[in-house]
């Protein structure tokens, strides 16, 4: 059961304990902004750097795969986040709501997408590039999803636009143009890189967390809610997974395009969700937002830890059956 567990969970549910009880205050509050700020462009920066193109370009032409894989990301995930949200609007406190609606516009995961991809025996090369042209595309199409969804309601920053530019943007193309000369290096030091994306989202989670105490956030939730949430998440998750499984196999993908397609489609990222929201919503209000997008990342590594091994049964039976029927002929 324990191998379930994600480490960085542990870390951020430790982190956002030491911001219940010990949440920075005054210009400490200002302090952890501005650190925010400085390692959030640094983990683009790096990601940047580490991006590998030949890996963007492999499995391109696959346009059926990615495609509905970008259609599941970008479009069902939205549509059913705001329509939970049209259906029982009062279930959740509108921080909440907004968190769950904020999470569905997010990407899908890189790493996680293409191990569990790997671990279930499926099309890998498509997973390395969906996965991560849908990280990188993420970075437009979910300041534009939520900015169509909340501008009206006024929660969004008016310079999130601007933040989103020279916070993420810049940074992600300044690490991509020096891919020759440092891509190499970035690419042997990944363990110790990867330090510093986990140390930004931190960061991120303290000051937010840190904001959301002094506004007095656990005095407006209560354990009713936290379970509606955990609800909403398995529900959409589950939601999505059947959706997907069952039109991939309509459009007559073979089982190892499928598995690729259910474990890219399905996920969302959290390493990215997390220094999108501090860009693009009030400090006041990133702590409440990103905590089903935190539940939501636990729930989605348990359950597809699950079913990818699952899946590679499944391929392992395809592989016996066509191996048997080879020898009869």
């Amino acid at each position: 059961m324990f191998k379930f567990v994600d480490p960085f969970l542990v870390s951020l549910l430790s982190t956002l304990l030491i911001a219940s009880f010990f949440p920075c205050y005054g210009s400490g509050v200002d302090f952890f902004n501005h650190l925010a700020i400085i390692a959030i462009a640094l983990m683009f920066f790096l990601q940047g750097a580490r991006l590998s193109r030949k890996a963007m370009l492999e499995g391109l032409f696959h346009w059926r795969l990615h495609l509905l894989i970008f259609l599941c990301t970008f479009t069902l995930f939205p549509v059913l986040g705001v329509t939970l949200h049209y259906l029982f609007p009062q279930l959740l406190v509108p921080g909440l709501w907004m968190g769950v609606v904020f999470l569905c516009c997010l990407p899908s995961t890189v790493q996680s997408s293409i191990a569990f991809t790997s671990i279930a025996k499926g099309n890998v090369p498509a997973a390395i590039c969906s996965a991560t042209a849908s990280n990188l595309i993420g970075v437009f199409i979910t300041p534009l999803l939520a900015g169509f969804i909340f501008s009206s309601q006024g929660h969004m920053k008016l310079d999130g636009t601007i933040d989103i530019v020279y916070q993420l943007l810049l940074p992600f193309v300044a690490g991509q143009l020096l891919q020759p000369w440092i891509g190499e290096w970035a690419v042997r030091n990944r363990k110790l890189l990867s330090f510093s994306d986990r140390g930004s989202i931190l960061i991120v989670v303290y000051s937010a967390f840190s904001e959301a105490m002094n506004m007095h956030l656990w005095q407006k939730l209560d354990i009713q809610q936290l379970l509606y949430v955990v609800g909403i998440d398995v529900f959409l998750l589950f939601l999505v997974l059947i959706i997907i499984a069952i039109v991939s196999k309509l459009l007559k993908f073979p089982l190892e395009d499928r598995i690729s397609i259910v474990f890219c489609g399905s996920k969302k990222t959290l390493a990215s969700g997390v220094p999108i929201a501090n860009v693009l919503f009030p400090s006041n209000m990133v702590g409440i937002i990103i905590l089903p997008l935190m539940i939501f990342h636990q729930i989605q590594l348990f359950i597809i830890a699950i079913l990818a091994r699952y899946c590679a049964k499944l391929v392992d039976k395809k592989e016996k059956t066509e191996d048997a029927s080879i020898n009869q002929r």
